[in-house]
């Protein structure tokens, strides 16, 4: 086990790898830094992009993988890595290739529409 800095914000939530707050209970997920000024450099970059931002830089253990001992935020997060995407929608079958299913899907030339006007 090694000594790492990770950046933790007034929430409780953890600077993560894709660049976005994640509140730590996948750990793995979580920036680590190797040096204490790294971890201060990332937190006053983040800080001028977002001034209501209340962060420290934390030294923590990491397991032989590199992977911080993080307590996860009580404000937890909800990861779009965890969201499934949605299913896709099953094609229906026409009786012929190319032929629509509605009648409001017929193209309309601006021939069509010229006389529609006209009239």
């Amino acid at each position: 086990m090694s000594e790492v800095f990770v950046v933790r914000n007034q929430l409780g939530q953890y600077w993560g790898k894709k660049k976005r707050w994640v509140d730590g209970t996948k750990a793995k997920r979580v920036m680590v830094c190797k040096h204490e000024d790294e971890g201060i450099n990332l937190l006053v970059e983040l800080g001028a992009r977002d001034i209501d931002l209340r962060g420290e830089v934390l030294a923590v253990t990491a397991n032989d993988k590199g992977i911080p001992t993080v307590d996860p935020s009580e404000h937890l997060l909800e990861d779009p890595d965890d969201l499934k995407p949605a299913p896709e929608p099953e094609e229906t079958e026409s009786s012929e290739p190319g032929e629509l299913e509605n009648a409001s899907e017929v193209p309309i030339s601006a021939e069509d529409t010229d006389s529609l006007h006209s009239g």
